[in-house]
């Protein structure tokens, strides 16, 4: 148990009031507390926590030593949509012979001066699977206003369980923090993750602080202790973001070294050596790395012999790719069986390209395994081997001095593009004679949209009519042919006529098969607007196609986290408007030239007009896969005029 509890300033919510609590009562509530009605730093917070804390410990509980977790929170609901933080479900750990336990819950409904306390009866316990169980319960006759107040205590014999503190959620807080007791014999390597400092960070030691019965010593204890004060809510629904995994502030623990009582060591962690020496043995990768005379006896001749290094490969990647169907899991570690998944056609990513791998490696071309983290899972850590951080495999081979990295799960990639899951920017290549290293990710470079496009205003019926040509290359194409295979054609054209205009009509579309390939589609499309256009005065819209949709993706005041594009990407629009001579042009947009800090990127649009004719000249660059938080402001202001353009470019004409 913690000896003293320090005292801690609660962030300022107004100009003219600071309020300082020490460590909270269970039950009573400060006048801060009860008269607060907008979180002022977060004026569009439906709730807000007041007080958080965790105080953890460890103790010898049924002659085990036991990680004993402390929590409580009190959190004020200041909207309807912040409800949902009454209903409450604490996970905890179980396997076939020890379990964590969730003891002592109390929970209380503050309203006014009344409260009312949850029953025990009313705590519900669901198995969600084999390891995992559930306590939900929801507080009673909460409402906005509430004040929700909550106490639990989690006990663990997981000992490696013991993960740390999450300072940050989807609402604001207030003061949170986290406090730990660990003897000496225990080492945890902990990491700050996210954007965000800590306002207090203590480490001190107590001497013979904890003791085994049994055991003449008692170990030292470090005791620690971590807060934030007005810590901003995450929205994990920005769009252009890798993981919340990566951004999200908290403090990560992970067992490192235990030294027993008796004078042994284990340890926990490991090197890159060790992982490699595992990979080897493993049956679930490195035996199946190990099945070249399988695959041999199983797959034409022709297939491993014959053409050059790069012809055998590309017919590789394509035979593994036409001949198995991705089941949609991962399975890197466990259940990775290529032979089955051969006979079955059928696999996950590990089968999947793990028999690429053998191929690829029984035509001469040396091969190796590929550790990467998706996306969604987050970046893996490089300091030491965390074999939980990746949960995908892909195939690294070098032809003609020239890396190729590959992944044959899916059947619209081509030979040397990875789906844009896996764009994560380094992967861990597992050279099993030599030591493992880490790879750089380099995405596709060539990914355009390129939009050509003819208008004519039809003196006679007074309505536009025109054509476009659009071009995608990259992963714009390998998006495209996904919407393409997904879609029918009449929704996917109902689609662009919106795009066009809600009286738009498309008459003829083509998807021009001589001209599109595997990174590149070629689509023509002809249209009507059947806006009829009789005014003396007309206002015409010259873009047919709007990159990025018609809103900006970034509105947010700041951001604490990288912008995420996952690859760069040019947009290029261009189009002939012919007006007739019974129009005069009165109003053309104006030119546009804005260019992002350290050749980050650049708007240009140039608008020229001479008599029947007006010419429109757009391209939007993005030049990098990533931008800091410090770039966002401007990059938020390049999209505010990317979209401005799109929607507000507006052509005046006037009848003679």
């Amino acid at each position: 148990m913690f000896k003293n509890i320090l005292l801690f300033c609660i962030a300022l919510i107004s100009t003219t009031q600071l309020v300082a609590q020490e460590s909270y009562t269970f039950g009573q509530l400060s006048d801060f507390d009860k008269n607060l009605i907008i979180y002022e730093k977060d004026s569009t917070a439906n709730a807000v926590v007041l007080y958080e804390k965790g105080d953890n410990y460890f103790k010898v509980i049924d002659n085990r030593i036991q990680v004993v977790k402390k929590y409580y929170s009190k959190i004020k609901i200041l909207k309807k949509e912040g409800l949902s933080k009454a209903n409450v479900a604490i996970s905890y750990y179980t396997n076939n012979k020890v379990s964590e336990k969730i003891e002592d819950i109390k929970a209380v409904t503050h309203n006014g001066q009344s409260k009312i306390k949850l029953s025990l009866n009313n705590i519900f316990t669901v198995r969600e699977n084999e390891r995992w169980s559930t306590k939900k319960f929801a507080f009673p006759d909460a409402k906005v206003g509430s004040i929700i107040e909550l106490e639990y205590t989690l006990t663990s014999p997981f000992i490696y369980n013991f993960k740390g503190w999450q300072f940050q959620s989807n609402i604001p807080k207030i003061y949170s923090e986290f406090n730990a007791k660990i003897p000496g014999n225990y080492v945890y390597n902990r990491s700050l993750i996210g954007f965000l400092k800590l306002e207090t960070n203590t480490s001190e030691i107590e001497k013979r602080c904890f003791k085994v019965d049994g055991y003449p010593e008692s170990a030292d204890c470090e005791v620690l202790k971590y807060a934030m004060k007005d810590i901003p809510a995450f929205n994990d629904d920005e769009d252009f973001m890798l993981s919340p995994k990566n951004y999200i502030s908290r403090i990560d623990f992970e067992l490192s070294v235990h030294y027993d009582l008796k004078g042994g060591r284990d340890r926990f962690t490991q090197t890159w050596q060790d992982v490699d020496k595992e990979f080897k043995q493993d049956k679930n990768i490195g035996r199946q790395l190990t099945k070249k005379g399988f695959f041999e006896k199983n797959v034409p001749e022709s297939l491993l012999t014959e053409g050059d290094s790069l012809t055998r490969a590309k017919n590789i990647f394509n035979f593994v790719k036409d001949r198995f169907t991705w089941n949609g899991k991962y399975g890197i570690y466990r259940d990775i069986r290529v032979k089955n998944a051969f006979d079955n056609k059928t696999g996950n990513i590990g089968e999947i390209n793990i028999s690429l791998i053998n191929l690829l490696n029984s035509a001469g071309l040396k091969t190796y395994l590929v550790l990467l983290s998706t996306r969604s899972n987050g970046l893996p850590k490089k300091s030491h081997p965390v074999m939980s951080d990746f949960n995908y495999v892909i195939a690294k081979t070098i032809i003609g001095g020239k890396t190729y990295l590959l992944d044959a799960s899916d059947k619209l990639m081509p030979f040397g593009m990875l789906p844009y899951r896996a764009l994560n920017y380094q992967g861990r290549v597992m050279d099993f004679k030599n030591d493992s290293y880490w790879e750089t990710i380099t995405p596709q470079k060539d990914n355009q949209l390129y939009v050509l496009a003819n208008l004519e205003l039809d003196p006679e019926t007074h309505k536009i009519t025109g054509s476009y040509n659009e071009m995608n290359s990259g992963y714009l194409a390998i998006e495209r042919k996904k919407v393409l295979n997904d879609t029918t054609e009449d929704d996917y054209l109902n689609d662009k006529e919106k795009e066009i205009g809600v009286n738009a009509e498309i008459n003829d579309y083509n998807l021009v098969e001589e001209q599109s390939n595997e990174k590149r589609t070629v689509e023509n499309f002809s249209y009507t607007d059947n806006t009829v256009l009789d005014q003396n005065t007309l206002y015409i819209n010259p873009f047919l196609v709007k990159s990025f949709g018609s809103s900006n993706p970034f509105t947010a005041e700041d951001r604490k986290y990288p912008v995420d594009f996952g690859f760069k990407r040019t947009y290029t629009y261009a189009a002939k408007i012919k007006i007739p001579t019974s129009y005069t042009i009165v109003e053309i947009p104006k030119s546009i030239n804005l260019s992002l800090p350290n050749k980050g990127g650049r708007l240009q649009m140039l608008v020229n007009s001479k008599p029947g004719l007006i010419t429109v000249s757009f391209k939007l660059i993005i030049n990098k896969e990533q931008y800091s938080p410090e770039e966002y402001f401007s990059l938020k202001e390049l999209f505010k005029q990317v979209i401005n353009a799109q929607n507000n470019s507006l052509i005046v004409l006037k009848k003679l």
